[in-house]
């Protein structure tokens, strides 16, 4: 019964361009722009009932509250009184990124047979760091099953970002695999936000296998390029690796060990000549979907629109698309309000493979439940929020009221003061 389910941040209402990611080249550069909550709301509720079509199983996580009072009172502020950059990083809309959530290993790859999901830390980011309390409730309320392990986060300072740091190749969902979380030295002069001793401490708790776990370090350049996490150069599913040349700091190591532990392995690799780092870092060709579609229909890539916009990567993908590989099928979303800030389809979502029968209901979605998500967003999320608008009163009592609405149409109050 276990299935892989795509958990997808709902874009929370005080989404906005504050430009507070370090080494995040689209964050940067949107910084000061104008945002429009409600479209990127509406852009991820579009791409869930796509991955519904699809025949894939979908799952939700909710907005967190925001602005953050609770932070803000431990730094011996409020609101009102807050400097600018601390009313931002208060407000930040970041959560939306699910794959930051967590790091999640399967039950066949565990000790005691059990799920388990240690939530991020995100300390590398003062807008992020404070996202743990508010996603650890989540957490343990949609896993609270004995089937899962809802872990803390790793201590500071040990920067841990979750599963966009982290991989898994195997048979298939349901089947023990090979668990491989990949970690930075360097970035030139960007952080390298992913410790070992943070990997290494996630392993540990989740009660894997040494012999089938690898902890691989990122290529300083992609980095240094921008590529913040792995998934912005790297994606596995099953037994599909797609990955840049130049995304791993030993990639002939990593692919020896791969094809030493798991011999079906089937290994894409973007040659640097075809696409060079710069534009599969800009179009987020990493950063999409894979997925397996079911009753044998094989993988599919799910892509942001920005991939079909730089040449030299839908003249490769298409390529690849034609031949004799895995991944014979390119479908493209539009999630340009998130791709503006700097995260993709891949990162609105954290993968959990499970039995959906030991999930809460509440977080797992159909079109009807699609539909009461619409139309809160359509009745309750601004259009617009102008940089300039940060922290006014007018705006934070909209952004509020909005997430209470949804979690009163969601039937999940009790998150409502988490």
């Amino acid at each position: 019964m276990l299935r892989e389910i795509n958990f997808d941040g709902i874009i929370g209402p005080s989404h906005n361009y504050a430009g507070l990611s370090h080494g995040n080249l689209a964050a940067t550069r949107s910084a000061g722009a104008p945002s429009h909550p409600r479209a990127a709301a509406l852009q991820g509720v579009a791409k869930m009932r796509a991955n519904l079509a699809l025949g894939l199983t979908q799952g939700i996580l909710l907005p967190h509250p925001r602005p953050d009072h609770r932070w803000l009172a431990s730094l011996a502020t409020d609101l009102a009184h807050a400097p600018r950059y601390l009313q931002a990083q208060a407000l930040s809309a970041s959560a939306m990124w699910a794959a930051n959530a967590a790091t999640v290993s399967p039950a066949p790859d565990t000790g005691d047979g059990r799920c388990h999901l240690t939530v991020a830390n995100l300390v590398t980011m003062p807008h992020r760091s404070h996202e743990w309390p508010a996603t650890l409730a989540q957490l343990r309320l949609a896993f609270a099953d004995a089937a899962f392990a809802v872990h803390p986060p790793v201590p500071a300072p040990f920067g841990d970002e979750g599963a966009a740091n982290h991989m898994r190749l195997c048979p298939a969902h349901g089947e023990a695999g090979v668990e491989i979380f990949v970690y930075g030295v360097s970035g030139g002069g960007f952080p390298a936000r992913q410790h070992r001793d943070a990997s290494l401490a996630v392993a540990r708790r989740h009660g894997l296998d040494p012999a089938r776990t690898l902890f691989v370090e990122q290529a300083e350049a992609a980095i240094a390029a921008g590529a913040f996490h792995n998934d912005v150069v790297a994606v596995a599913n099953e037994q599909v690796l797609f990955a840049h040349e130049q995304a791993f700091a030993d990639r002939d190591g990593l692919y020896s060990d791969l094809r030493r532990l798991l011999p079906a392995v089937e290994i894409v690799e973007v040659p640097a000549a075809r696409v060079g780092l710069g534009d599969a870092i800009a179009s987020y060709l990493f950063n999409a979907q894979l997925v397996t579609l079911p009753d044998g229909g094989g993988m599919a890539l799910i892509l942001p629109g920005e991939a079909r916009a730089t040449p030299a990567v839908w003249e490769w993908l298409q390529e690849m698309a034609a031949g004799n590989g895995p991944i014979r099928r390119l479908d493209v979303v539009d999630v340009r309000e998130s791709m503006a800030n700097g995260g993709g389809p891949a990162c609105l979502r954290l993968r959990v493979v499970a039995d959906p029968a030991t999930i809460d209901p509440r977080f797992l979605v159909d079109a009807a439940r699609l539909d009461a998500i619409e139309a809160v967003v359509e009745a309750h999320w601004p259009e617009a929020i102008a940089h300039d608008a940060i922290g006014e009163p007018a705006l934070v009592a909209t952004v509020e009221a909005a997430r209470r609405a949804l979690l009163e149409a969601l039937g999940l109050v009790e998150l409502i003061d988490s």
